[in-house]
């Protein structure tokens, strides 16, 4: 039995509906770039970047 794919092409989401929800749950974007030459690696970057909302305390006591 095999799994059929889900299918989003036929739901149309907004671009602040989507920027709620990542910003609401927050995400994590990771990569890794290496450069080299001849097989001798010269550079290597990695990125770890957390993307979330920050709401301040409304409640400030004086």
């Amino acid at each position: 039995m095999t799994r059929q794919p889900a299918r989003y092409d036929d739901r149309r989401v907004a671009l602040v509906d989507l920027l709620d929800r990542v910003l609401a749950g927050g995400v994590v974007i990771a990569g890794d770039v290496t450069i080299g030459i001849a097989d001798v690696d010269l550079v290597r970057v990695s990125l770890r970047a957390l993307i979330c909302s920050v709401s301040g305390d409304e409640r400030r006591s004086p």
